[in-house]
């Protein structure tokens, strides 16, 4: 599986977009398929709020139909269950054992993404048991995070080591240069970019700058 990757081979990093809570697609989609056609998304993550099965696969199938055809792949955070009968492209899974529960009913026909992995030994694991690629640096529920530090050398020691791509999670915008100049195929960005003064669509124009022009965070 290992395979060493100079540096200078490397593909550019791409935006992995992750949503705010969908309760209704409607209020997004417009935003999603703007910042699909117009700004280097490769996937777009859907946090879903609660609600039954059918709606749950209603909202993925609304937003799927709109931005899949564009180009983006549409992932679930969590809920493998629906992913196919959604019309979702696969699932994130956070944490080794929920990844190893949902795996298989993921693969082959599916991506199944990795994150939560608290050490190098879990990330390992995860390639192993067939994950399509492994996140670093996600803030966690209860708002903590490893020091920004540990997360860019976890991704300075993955990426050029292992044919499996991995993804940093910015918490910030400064952090996309950083990421993106350790290694990381993707970087996913989530509130940095909804919770911006300036709206979205700056944000994520930003954010693509940001791709091509590597930085270092203190």
């Amino acid at each position: 599986m290992a395979k060493p990757q100079p540096a200078d081979e490397r593909t550019a990093s791409r935006l992995y977009l992750v949503t705010p809570e969908i309760a209704e697609p409607a209020k997004l989609v417009d935003t999603l398929q703007t910042a699909v056609s117009t700004t280097n998304v490769a996937a777009v993550l859907l946090r879903l709020a609660s609600a039954g099965e059918r709606e749950l696969i209603n909202r993925v199938k609304k937003i799927a139909e709109a931005i899949q055809p564009l180009g983006a792949a549409v992932l679930l955070d969590g809920q493998p269950d629906i992913a196919a009968r959604a019309g979702a492209d696969g699932a994130h899974l956070t944490g080794i054992e929920a990844f190893t529960a949902a795996v298989e009913h993921l693969k082959p026909a599916r991506i199944a993404g990795c994150g939560g992995l608290k050490t190098r030994h879990d990330a390992m694991l995860a390639a192993e048991r067939g994950a399509d690629y492994v996140m670093f640096g996600a803030v966690e529920a209860g708002g903590g995070r490893p020091p920004f530090a540990a997360i860019i050398e976890r991704v300075e020691w993955w990426a050029p080591l292992f044919e499996i791509p991995c993804v940093g999670f910015a918490a910030t915008l400064d952090e996309i240069g950083a990421f993106a100049a350790a290694g990381a195929e993707f970087i996913a960005v989530g509130d940095a970019i909804w919770n911006d003064p300036r709206g979205p669509a700056a944000a994520l124009a930003d954010a693509a700058q940001r791709l091509t022009a590597p930085e270092s965070v203190a």
